[in-house]
């Protein structure tokens, strides 16, 4: 697993910038890709994939220790589709 941390001085290294400017950058792609998702929107990074929001209807559960039936609320989750180019790179034979 690749933490932030380790995102952040993989970029500052690739671009040869200071970690901080690296941070700075990638909170700044976190905060445009959320902000789009709670517009509704859709953002496609072409080759990489595409981040979009999946509404999700109330509906009806039980609570399992009890039995009692209780009512879901309705939701919204973030979703990711792969582009093309991810995929083909993550099942490259090695």
């Amino acid at each position: 697993m690749v933490n932030k941390l380790e995102l952040v001085e993989h970029v500052a290294e690739a671009t040869e910038t200071s970690k901080a400017a690296a941070a700075a950058a990638i909170d700044a792609v976190i905060e445009g890709i959320t902000l789009a998702l709670k517009k509704g929107e859709e953002v496609r990074l072409v080759g990489f994939g595409t981040f979009s929001v999946k509404k999700r209807a109330a509906g009806k559960g039980r609570n399992p220790a009890t039995g009692e039936e209780i009512k879901i609320p309705a939701s919204k989750s973030a979703r990711f589709k792969p582009g093309a180019t991810l995929k083909a790179a993550l099942n490259k034979a090695k």
